[in-house]
């Protein structure tokens, strides 16, 4: 096992990192900034380094910074969590190149991914299924409107180089294709350096489904199910649960062999997503997107198959077998996280803010995976999430009822926060009945 793990990221899922890799028995590091310096994982961690100011440009993402405290600290790994650097090829390359671990996957791998239309392309090749959509980027306006047309409408305008939901647009008509089209250009060049746009097929009613993947140190491939993920906010997720209510064996058996298929085409190691769009009406299956690291939902999946993620992925990293048998995996029961972030619960715009109270719901199939405690700030430099509330239970409706009681029990004040959100969708019938889709939010408000 890895004798000494710097973790390249912060708040809950550098805490999340340090809490495994201590039981492990791993020396945990952590790096932070110096708005960060107060937070919950960098007194928790067995080493801390301040890498830069707030700014993440000039520390969580400033790579030198980063390597420099890997060496001072004599860390023999870096795990990169989500968001950052945890997709950035060159990064992995750098650390590789450098004598350290990285605990993702291969460079390559994320390379290739990274790029949609090249994915697209990659996993058309593998047969894993893919939306009608452009093979190239559409160049121009008049490469655009050709591809739409051949497409049909309405379609999706996406940033090649995006991720996350970010920089996309749709288009019913060729004028609205013209102005998404300018759009998302400028904002893919503005936010990725890479103006580059594909043209794919929009589905007015689609859900939003995606299998965790572990590529495990002896080449396999492994599927540990699928995760639900359509409650979302303008193409950000909100709720992801386990099992999905809309999969059903034989749905699900498509889906985890065409995730098998995707990691394979890249040589997969380590732990990654495949995204997919599932059109409700047919039971079609298109791939979206494959995130080359560990996901924000990532709990859900614990729970519900009883594996330690971020355990796995060191094992890997050190070229060690999984704890356990891929062979014999089995669901367990239901999981759903919400995304506690400090936003207006009505129109989800960001509210940082000092925290003045903050207690956390506790009982049997509860866990809370959080970044702050009462007395800690949440600024306006880093992402709105606070908390991950997972619930567990032995079905759906027993995991629902905890997620209630919870939320009603989770106590946060000072920034704004959407926990009165949860409240309303925990009652919303369409939420209930498990029959939703990614516009949920949007019929809600």
């Amino acid at each position: 096992m890895i004798e000494s793990l710097l973790v390249a990221n912060r708040g809950e899922i550098a805490r999340r990192i340090i809490r495994t890799a201590k039981r492990l028995g791993v020396r945990a590091i952590a790096v932070h900034s110096e708005a960060d310096a107060d937070l919950p994982f960098v007194a928790e961690a067995d080493e801390a380094v301040c890498v830069g100011p707030a700014n993440p440009a000039l520390s969580y993402r400033n790579v030198e910074a980063i390597l420099d405290a890997a060496k001072s600290t004599g860390a023999q790994a870096i795990h990169p969590g989500y968001g950052f650097l945890s997709e950035n090829a060159d990064f992995a390359r750098t650390v590789e190149s450098s004598g350290l671990i990285w605990v993702g996957p291969g460079a390559d791998a994320i390379a290739a991914m990274g790029d949609k239309i090249n994915a697209r392309n990659l996993m058309a090749a593998a047969g894993v299924p893919v939306a009608p959509g452009t093979t190239e980027p559409a160049a121009d306006l008049t490469a655009a409107t050709a591809a739409a047309a051949g497409i049909g409408y309405p379609v999706m305008v996406k940033a090649a180089a995006g991720g996350g939901g970010m920089g996309m647009g749709v288009a019913t008509d060729e004028a609205g294709l013209r102005a998404e089209y300018d759009k998302v250009r400028a904002f893919a060049e503005r936010m990725f350096g890479d103006g580059s746009v594909l043209i794919e097929r929009y589905f007015p009613r689609v859900r939003h489904v995606e299998v965790q993947i572990l590529g495990l140190a002896d080449g396999r491939v492994v599927a540990i199910g699928e995760r639900e993920c359509s409650v979302q906010r303008r193409n950000q997720k909100l709720v992801e649960e386990s099992p999905s209510p809309a999969v059903d064996p034989q749905l699900r058996e498509r889906f985890l062999a065409a995730a098998v298929r995707a990691g394979e085409a890249v040589n997969y190691r380590n732990a990654g997503t495949v995204e997919c769009l599932l059109d409700p009406a047919t039971n079609e299956f298109f791939f979206l997107e494959m995130n080359t690291r560990l996901q924000v939902e990532h709990p859900v999946t614990e729970l519900v198959y009883g594996i330690d993620l971020v355990a796995e992925q060191l094992r890997v990293a050190a070229g060690l077998a999984p704890t356990f048998d891929p062979a014999a995996l089995a669901a367990r029961g239901h999981a759903i996280e919400l995304r506690i972030n400090a936003e207006d619960p009505k129109r989800f715009i960001p509210g940082p803010g000092a925290i003045s109270t903050w207690s956390e719901p506790a009982g049997e199939g509860v866990r809370v995976d959080s970044g702050y405690v009462a007395g800690n700030t949440v600024t306006q430099f880093y992402d709105s999430l606070m908390a991950k509330l997972i619930v567990s239970g032995a079905d759906r409706a027993e995991a629902i009822a905890r997620a209630k009681a919870a939320v009603a029990a989770f106590e946060v004040a000072g920034p704004k926060c959407n926990l009165p959100f949860f409240a309303e969708l925990l009652e919303n019938p369409e939420f209930l009945s498990g029959d939703y889709d990614t516009a949920l939010v949007t019929r809600m408000r």
